[in-house]
């Protein structure tokens, strides 16, 4: 049977999602323990695919893959729970196996960036710019520059929070590194470093701009979006899972104390 499940991780303990030789990545974990924890026979049988690949660094709260088990969905979600600790897998859906997991109606990610009200004024105005169709040659890494490279953005939305600005980008897809690119030209334009025409000119195509990556490890994907009900959830943690929260923010907290007793 085909389930599409509900996913994430911790990105800082991984080097993305895609397999790489001697790297620790979100795949080459699932995919080195779907035998072992009775998902498929062999890593091949499972049939992985996933919506959304993110680079090192980056979390995830609600991705999404297609695997192919014999399993029952309860079943499923308990044996993926099991594979690492910092990998959550929290709903499934049976599909067919014509359903396209990369064809998401829509796809959210949310940015962490330190701030005050001014600045959340100064990028709530500059993201108005960012709706519609959009030229990212400018916003995306590794593009062809001689050709426009059109991508939709539902909404690009800046609320203060205590200490900082969440930044919510909302678009049916994006392209690497488009995310931290916008991030990136929201930075320049505060800064004083980019102005709003010359922004307003790359995203309609007719001027191509540089623009700096935004830091990974604020980045989490948050949510890949389809027109169907996850029918079966995950009530965990898991002990393995719920011990290593406890230990993250254990050492959270000590981090915090360190800094301030380095600066009294």
């Amino acid at each position: 049977m085909r389930w599409l499940v509900r996913f994430g991780y911790d990105g800082a303990g991984f080097s993305g999602w895609a397999r790489q030789p001697g790297l620790r990545t979100v795949e080459g974990e699932i995919l080195a323990h779907v035998v072992r924890q009775g998902v498929a026979e062999t890593a091949r049988d499972a049939h992985l695919e996933v919506a959304s690949r993110t680079d090192r660094w980056v979390s995830a709260r609600a991705n999404a893959l297609a695997v192919s088990t014999a399993r029952s969905g309860p079943a499923l979600l308990r044996c993926l729970n099991g594979i690492a600790p910092d990998i959550f897998c929290t709903a499934a859906a049976p599909i067919s196996e014509s359903f396209r997991v990369r064809g998401a109606v829509q796809r959210i990610y949310r940015y962490y960036e330190p701030g005050d009200a001014t600045t959340a004024r100064q990028w709530r105005e500059t993201s108005r710019l960012f709706r519609g169709p959009i030229d990212v040659r400018s916003f995306g890494r590794g593009l062809r520059r001689d050709t426009p490279v059109i991508r939709t953005v539902n909404a690009v939305e800046v609320t203060e929070v205590p200490g900082g600005l969440v930044v919510e980008l909302r678009a049916p897809s994006f392209v690497w590194g488009m995310v931290r690119k916008i991030v990136g030209a929201l930075r320049e334009v505060s800064r004083g470093r980019l102005t709003e025409a010359r922004l307003r000119a790359a995203i309609d195509g007719r001027d191509l701009l540089t623009l700096p990556l935004a830091e990974p490890e604020r980045l989490v994907l948050w949510s890949v979006e389809y027109p169907i009900p996850w029918t079966v959830t995950w009530p965990g943690p898991n002990r393995h899972q719920a011990a290593r929260e406890v230990s993250q923010r254990d050492g959270l907290w000590a981090r915090h104390e360190v800094l301030g007793a380095l600066r009294a």
